[in-house]
């Protein structure tokens, strides 16, 4: 967060004046991918307190691995708004591309993605799909596994984070 739009405020304490900051408006909006962004969103909320929070669901077609958009709970315009998208798993790179295309068709330039679990290919993925843009893009991973398996699953990943999230795995 240390990249955060801000600018700087006088807090008037009990003892005396301080220098601080306050975040600048626009404020950030931060969108977790439905359902496993969501257990990203209290702690970016922490991080965050005042920023807007948006919402975008968006499944992979388990054949194609392509992503589609079932669900946006978005402002309508992101101009000039710096944006974090918090998604877990960042596998083949279909889902995270797609919300960041979501994201600029409504105008946002700046964008950090941040992922708990990436895979070598997803990485590749954004990298290609994203080389001539001019969007600002910033990728923040927890930790990078080994590679894809031929079902387009991370190796050897935690599995669904939707479902270990929310108790549903077999």
């Amino acid at each position: 967060m240390r990249e955060i739009k801000t600018h700087p405020v006088t807090v008037k304490t009990p003892v005396a004046n301080a220098n601080g900051a306050a975040i600048t408006k626009p404020l950030p909006v931060v969108v977790p991918i439905l359902r496993a962004g969501l257990g990203m969103l209290e702690g970016m909320s922490r991080l965050v307190p005042t920023a807007e929070i948006g919402f975008l669901g968006m499944v992979r077609d388990e054949k194609t691995l392509k992503a589609s958009t079932y669900a946006n709970r978005l402002p309508e315009d992101l101009t000039n708004r710096q944006c974090y998208i918090l998604d877990p798993m960042l596998a083949t790179g279909g889902t995270l591309v797609s919300a960041i295309e979501f994201l600029a068709a409504k105008g946002a330039v700046d964008i950090t993605a941040i992922c708990i679990l990436a895979a070598p290919e997803g990485i590749t993925t954004l990298e290609r799909e994203f080389a001539q843009s001019n969007l600002i893009l910033k990728l923040i991973i927890g930790a990078l596994d080994k590679k894809l398996n031929g079902k387009g699953y991370i190796v050897p990943g935690l599995g669904d984070a939707g479902d270990r999230l929310y108790g549903t795995t077999n």
